[in-house]
C-alpha cells in the first residue's frame, strides 16, 4: 500500500503501527519520527516566517477565510506518487490542506485513493482513530497492541494520582495573542493528570478569551502551550507576555512542548499526560523520558 499522510498526528499514527515504510510522502510539518523528515513533502506553508502572535492569528484567519487553509497542496506531485490512501484530517483547518480540496484532488488520481479523515476531539477518539488507520491498512494486531500499551500509561497515571487531597486549578493557554484556552483533550489530560481545568471544555473546540477572564479562574498552574510550538519556542513566548502572566498570581507556570505533547492527537499525547502529572503531583509521578516543563519567571 501506498500512503501519504496529509497531518503530521496521522504519520505518527501510521509509524506507530509498523506502516512506516508504506508511506511515500508527508506534509512539511511532519517532524516526527526521523524517518518521516526523509520522506517527500506534499504541503508548504502559506505564511511568511518571523511573525509575532498577533501576526499570525490575523495571517491565518485572513487565509482561511481567503482559501480555506493556511497549507498549499503539491497536487503535481500527488499524481506522481498515485497513492492508495491519504490520510488527512478535518478537525482543524490550521492542521492540514481543506477535506474538500483533499477529496477533489483525490478523484483526479489515476490510481483512485482511497481518503481516510480523522477528526479527533477527545482523548478517547484519538484512540479510536488507531482502529480507523488499522481498518483502513490491514494492521489490526499492531492497533490492538499501541491502544494496549497507551491504556497501560494513561491507567498507571490514574492510579499514581488517586485519592490526592488538592486538585490544583489549571489553566492551559494555547495561545497568548489573543489568548485561546486550550480545549479539545487537553482539559481530559489535565483531569486524568490530578488537576482541575478551570476555564477549558473537554471536547470542545479551544476558545478565544482574555487575560481578564484568566486572572478571573484564579489559577494555581498555568500550563503554556501554544499550538505547534516546541518547548523552548513556548517558553520564549511566554516570556513576552510576562507581564500578562505576572498579573494572574499563580503560583507556578510552566511551558511544555505542545508540539509533541499537546497539539497532535497521536501516541504522543500520552507523554503529555505524564509530563502534566508530573508538574501537578512531582511526588507522585516522575517526568517521562526526554520531556521537560520549563519554568517561566514572571
Amino acid at each position: 500500500m501506498r500512503i501519504v499522510s496529509l497531518v503530521p498526528h496521522a504519520t505518527e499514527l501510521l509509524f506507530a503501527l509498523g506502516l512506516g515504510d508504506d508511506v511515500v510522502a508527508v506534509t512539511h510539518e511532519c517532524d516526527f519520527p526521523t524517518a518521516a523528515q526523509r520522506l517527500p513533502h506534499v504541503t508548504k506553508d502559506r505564511l511568511p516566517a518571523g511573525l509575532s502572535s498577533a501576526e499570525i492569528d490575523a495571517a491565518v484567519r485572513a487565509s482561511t477565510a481567503e482559501a480555506g487553509t493556511i497549507y498549499e497542496l503539491d497536487t503535481k506531485l500527488l499524481h506522481e506518487l498515485e497513492p492508495d490512501l491519504i490520510v488527512t484530517q478535518a478537525l482543524c483547518p490550521v492542521c492540514a490542506v481543506s477535506v474538500e480540496e483533499v477529496e477533489a484532488v483525490a478523484r483526479t488520481i489515476k490510481s483512485c485513493p482511497k481518503v481516510v479523515t480523522l477528526d479527533p476531539k477527545t482523548l478517547g477518539e484519538t484512540m479510536g482513530d488507531i482502529r480507523t488507520l488499522a481498518q483502513a491498512t490491514g494492521a489490526k494486531e499492531a492497533a490492538l497492541e499501541l491502544v494496549a500499551r497507551q491504556r497501560k500509561r494513561i491507567d498507571a497515571v490514574k492510579v499514581a494520582v488517586k485519592g490526592v487531597r488538592q486538585r490544583p486549578r489549571v489553566v492551559a493557554l494555547e495561545w497568548f495573542d489573543p489568548v485561546f484556552i486550550a480545549g479539545h483533550w487537553t482539559p481530559q489530560l489535565i483531569e486524568l493528570a490530578g488537576g482541575e481545568d478551570a476555564l477549558g471544555f473537554a471536547g470542545e473546540h479551544s476558545e478565544q478569551a482574555d487575560w481578564d477572564t484568566v486572572r478571573a479562574a484564579q489559577p494555581d498552574v498555568v500550563v503554556c502551550m501554544p499550538c505547534g510550538y516546541d518547548g523552548p519556542r513556548a517558553h520564549l513566548e511566554a516570556t513576552l507576555f510576562a507581564h500578562e502572566l505576572a498579573t494572574l498570581g499563580t503560583r507556578r507556570i510552566v511551558a511544555v512542548d505542545a508540539s509533541a505533547s499537546f497539539s497532535r492527537p497521536g501516541p504522543r499525547l500520552v507523554d503529555g499526560l505524564e509530563l502534566l502529572a508530573h508538574v501537578l503531583h512531582p511526588d507522585r509521578v516522575a517526568a517521562p523520558e526526554g520531556l521537560q516543563a520549563l519554568p517561566v519567571d514572571v
